[in-house]
């Protein structure tokens, strides 16, 4: 296993805080790490250490390798919640043989579903089993009111920098020729093993000034609530896909697949649910995605179940076809492990899963990146949570590249396909461009 870096020289001291000033997006603004997931937030920044995989994700997949490198930080924990004390955080390439990091931050703000705050400093240790940590008050604390949803962005001071308000956009791979690869994609899957690969496609946009990561993320937040906001160095969105979370020897997946998109019309898009739910194509591009989940949880956990109909995920301007799946697990793996053997699913790759990442290698023309690779955490007792890195942007400074994909399986047709990631795009792009 190549997993590199001793975290046996640090020590954390995690101890409860005041629940009233907590201002995430004002710290993503700042150049904070932020993950705002339904049970966990959590505020990272500064760095005690990074725990390197020049193997991959692979090189940890099935295993406890991280939470193991974590339990020999020494620890003070007053609080004692997943996602308290020293963890680990990264957004991860989408590609699993990709060399990659996981930050351990040397300061952590968090915040549970209950309004319990913590914050946790990791540093190097005293040797004596007390640590040389200093209180340490982050850069955004007096920032109050900057994080609510509604607010507008007040008129820039002397020395302040505007928002962008000039744009430019243009699509990674033209039209016409995206809609030949998805022909391509569809003429395998009809005379090989290929039985889905999902298609990703980038738009990039210059702006004429810095766009503000706060203002991007509050923006996603209004339109998206429902979704887990993320900004990690620069990789930014609004996921709505559960990859794993792990509490415990709990386990839960929720994947993806199946799109109808909304009109904005309440009795229209109630006809549009219905058609997905019946649509024989996109319920089979569902099943295909959740047996690569169920199949891969089926190796390290017991009581593996499905639900044997799909829910309706509804979100602003699209519905999707969701299934929670939930298992226990009954060998030693922590929430890193389990999301390097789930990734990538097949509702971010294809099925079967190497017969995709064939196809994919050989002629998806884009790099993808980070795009729909794992983004979240995991703590020293192998707890957190890893979310689908869709809906996302790789956003530095005046420059942002907009990333969307779409499931194509047998009877699938290139310009519906088009239309989905377009639809798709939409949700970042709401959020970037505010001529």
């Amino acid at each position: 296993m190549q997993v590199t870096t001793d975290l046996s020289g640090l020590y954390g001291r995690t101890y409860a805080v005041d629940p009233g000033q907590w201002h995430p997006l004002a710290a993503a603004s700042a150049g904070a790490t932020v993950l705002l997931g339904p049970h966990v937030e959590l505020v990272a920044w500064g760095e005690a250490a990074r725990i390197r995989l020049p193997a991959g994700l692979r090189s940890i997949a099935g295993t406890d390798a991280v939470s193991d490198m974590l339990r020999r930080v020494g620890q003070e924990d007053a609080v004692g919640v997943p996602g308290g004390g020293p963890l680990a955080l990264a957004a991860l390439p989408f590609d699993p043989a990709a060399p990659c990091d996981l930050i351990v931050p040397r300061w952590i703000d968090g915040r549970n579903s209950d309004g319990l705050r913590w914050r946790t400093e990791v540093g190097p240790s005293g040797g004596e089993g007390d640590g040389v940590l200093e209180q340490h008050v982050p850069p955004w604390a007096d920032r109050g009111g900057t994080d609510r949803p509604d607010a507008s962005p007040e008129p820039p001071g002397d020395g302040d920098e505007w928002s962008p308000d000039r744009f430019d956009l243009q699509a990674g791979v033209p039209h016409a020729e995206f809609c030949k690869l998805v022909e391509l994609a569809t003429e395998r899957i009809g005379s090989d093993s290929l039985q889905k690969v999902v298609l990703a496609r980038d738009v990039r946009v210059s702006c004429n000034r810095p766009l503000v990561l706060g203002e991007v993320l509050s923006r996603l937040r209004a339109l998206f609530p429902s979704c887990t906001l993320f900004s990690v160095e620069g990789f930014v969105g609004a996921t709505p896909e559960l990859l794993v979370r792990l509490q415990g020897r709990a386990v839960l997946s929720r994947p993806l697949a199946g799109t109808a998109a909304h009109s904005g019309d309440t009795i229209a898009d109630a006809l549009a649910e219905e058609r997905l739910m019946e649509s024989a194509k996109d319920r089979r591009e569902h099943r295909l995605a959740v047996r690569t989940v169920a199949h891969e949880l089926s190796r390290f956990c017991s009581s593996v179940s499905t639900p044997g109909t799909p829910e309706v995920l509804r979100l602003r301007n699209v519905s999707h076809l969701a299934s929670p799946v939930r298992a226990v697990l009954d060998r030693p793996i922590d929430a890193a492990g389990l999301a390097a053997a789930l990734h990538p699913t097949g509702a971010v790759c294809g099925y079967p899963r190497q017969e995709a990442l064939r196809f994919l290698a050989d002629h998806e023309p884009i790099s993808r990146g980070r795009y729909a690779g794992p983004v979240g955490w995991v703590d020293r007792n192998g707890d957190g949570e890893w979310w689908v890195g869709i809906r996302s942007a790789e956003v530095h400074g005046s420059d942002a590249r907009l990333f969307a994909g779409v499931g194509v399986v047998e009877g699938s047709q290139p310009r519906s396909e088009l239309a989905e990631t377009q639809l798709k795009l939409q949700a970042l792009l709401a959020a970037l461009v505010r001529p």
